[in-house]
Order: structure tokens, then C-alpha cells, then sequence
């Protein structure tokens, strides 16, 4: 986990239209960078659709939701269009952005080890900082558990 108040590591991704973007085009604007394993499975489409949910909340505070996992483009174009998601979502298959904000961590699965994305969720501020870190986060209550940090702020 990337330490509150240190500056987030700055990146150029993919969107889901193959489009390249960059963290630091975001300067001025509060981001949400959420990074989840895999687009059309369980856990990461209700992640993904809570955030949707939420989304008008997240534009009347003028801040940004950007998704990243190791998915190619196409699978971000295909998700984005069978949930009818209005966010980014950036393709990063070389792990590279990923190991960066320190969330590609070993994981086991029916006794298997194996390396994968632990769902997690960085609060940028205007300036580039990380605002708010969450490891580990609930698909289902992330969204809203940071509207409600942005709201105290």
C-alpha cells in the first residue's frame, strides 16, 4: 500500500477506446483510481456498476473514477458496453502501473498460489497526492464508503 500523503505515481494507460491517458492530465481534480483483478467476473461487475451508481455523486464533487486491471482493451470496450459503464478503464497488461501502486501481490486460491491484483482503491487529490488508501475494499461498499470520506473532507 502507497502511503497517504505521498505523491501517486504518475502514468500513461490505454483507455477501453485505445486512446492513451495520463494520471497527470487529471491535476486539478480530485481521481478515485480503483485497480480490480478481472472485467465480467462477479466480484469486479459489482464493483464496477456500484460505481456507476454513484457516479453522478462522484461528478457533482468533480471527481474523476478511473478503473485499472491487466485486461486487454477490447475486454475493457466489452465491459464498459454490457454495463453501459460511464468511467475509464485502463489496460494495464504489463503490470506495470499496478506493481507501482503496490497492489499485484501473491494470492491463493483452492490451495493454488499464484500472483494477481488485489482489489484496491487510491483517493488522488488535485495536486497528485494520495488523499486515502483502501486495501482489500468490498465491491459492493467501496463506492460509497469513499463518497462518504470525500464528504468529511
Amino acid at each position: 500500500m502507497l502511503a497517504e500523503g505521498s505523491m501517486a505515481p504518475d502514468f500513461t494507460l490505454k483507455n477501453q477506446y485505445g486512446e492513451e491517458v495520463s494520471l497527470s492530465s487529471f491535476r486539478g481534480k480530485k481521481v478515485v483510481l480503483y485497480f480490480y483483478p478481472k472485467d465480467n467476473t462477479a466480484g469486479c461487475t459489482k464493483q464496477a456498476c456500484a460505481f456507476k451508481q454513484n457516479y453522478g455523486a462522484f461528478k457533482q464533487r468533480d471527481v474523476e473514477v478511473i478503473g485499472i486491471s491487466k485486461d486487454s482493451v477490447k475486454s475493457h470496450q466489452n465491459f464498459m458496453n454490457k454495463f453501459d459503464l460511464p468511467f475509464i478503464l485502463l489496460s494495464d497488461p504489463d503490470t506495470l502501473v499496478i506493481q507501482a501502486y503496490d497492489v499485484w501481490k501473491e494470492k491463493k486460491l483452492y490451495g493454488k498460489t499464484y500472483m494477481g491484483i488485489v482489489r484496491t482503491t487510491y483517493i488522488i487529490d488535485e495536486t497528485g497526492k494520495i488523499m486515502k488508501g483502501y486495501p482489500k475494499v468490498s465491491p459492493e461498499k467501496n463506492a460509497e464508503e469513499i463518497l462518504a470520506f470525500l464528504d468529511e473532507k
